[in-house]
């Protein structure tokens, strides 16, 4: 394990992930699973992960990159993975935020779902009216 890393936090609805990004041969290691392996079947994925590195024009075999993903779905989880290796990426060099800024890449999707309220049947929908 290398000990000079950058660390940032991703997050999408309900979904976290804990990004380490440090200088290594290209591995890249989601929940201890090959990123290929735990998104498998799945190309698109996959490239959206790459999508920092890709603007950037970095050549994403000089970094290891380490992830600790949880809640969400697998969409979910790789958009706050893109965040998070976006955010490592502007550690590692300030010059890279204008770039992520204006692909995008730096904001964070604040959608979550809605909590039940008492007395209705879900976030906002109430029981049918009758009038008689």
């Amino acid at each position: 394990m290398a000990d000079n890393y950058f660390y940032a936090l991703g997050r999408r609805k309900s979904a976290t992930a804990r990004v380490r990004l440090s200088s290594g041969k290209g591995n890249f290691i989601i929940n201890d699973k090959p990123a290929g392996e735990y998104f498998a079947g799945s190309k698109y994925l996959h490239h959206e992960l790459l999508k920092p590195f890709t603007i950037l024009e970095v050549d994403p075999e000089k970094y290891n990159v380490s992830v600790k993903v949880d809640g969400g779905g697998h969409a979910s989880q790789v958009d706050a993975i893109r965040l998070g290796i976006s955010k490592a990426l502007v550690e590692l060099n300030e010059d890279y935020r204008g770039t992520l800024k204006r692909a995008e890449l730096l904001g964070r999707d604040p959608r979550e779902k809605e909590r039940k309220k008492f007395g209705l049947r879900g976030a906002r929908k109430k029981r049918q009216f009758t009038k008689r």
